[in-house]
């Protein structure tokens, strides 16, 4: 299913869902941050998704990461509550979804980086290496709020 992200951008079609969604942001010792490159947009983002019935948003955000990257991690912190409503994002199945996602800091306990159907990259990013990447500006805010200790972060 593609996708097309608008970011405060005018000509956004309206949201008709909003759907719970958790993010995991995994450090490891060397203090780099885990990325995945989504196969439906080319760009880097930190591993997460919708939320499970059944399941906590934390377990969503812990589930979501060994997913789509093969690392397999435990929650340390959370990092806040994003939910933009300048923030949408088409499914060519119709569905126009606004941004929510509970985002939690985590580090690695096990796995190996694995590509897979959602991610055609997985990769360790130092905080200096970030600005070369291509990374949507909703993960670059969540990422710099980790990394300016500006967190919890609820908005």
């Amino acid at each position: 299913m593609g996708r097309t992200e608008y970011y405060h951008d005018p000509s956004a079609p309206k949201a008709n869902t909003l759907i719970p969604a958790s993010n995991l942001l995994v450090v490891d010792e060397n203090g780099a941050i885990l990325l995945q490159r989504r196969r439906d947009t080319g760009q880097w983002a930190l591993p997460g998704g919708a939320q499970d019935i059944g399941e906590s948003a934390a377990q969503c955000a812990v589930r979501e990461c060994e997913e789509e990257t093969g690392i397999i991690a435990e929650i340390t912190g959370f990092l806040g509550v994003y939910s933009n409503p300048a923030h949408i994002v088409e499914y060519t199945d119709g569905e126009i979804r606004q941004q929510y996602e509970a985002v939690y800091i985590g580090r690695p306990v096990g796995g190996a980086p694995t590509v897979n159907d959602e991610a055609d990259g997985v990769r360790w990013a130092l905080p200096d290496d970030l600005a070369a990447l291509d990374i949507h500006p909703s993960m670059h805010e969540q990422i710099g709020h980790y990394l300016s200790g500006a967190y919890p972060y609820v908005g």
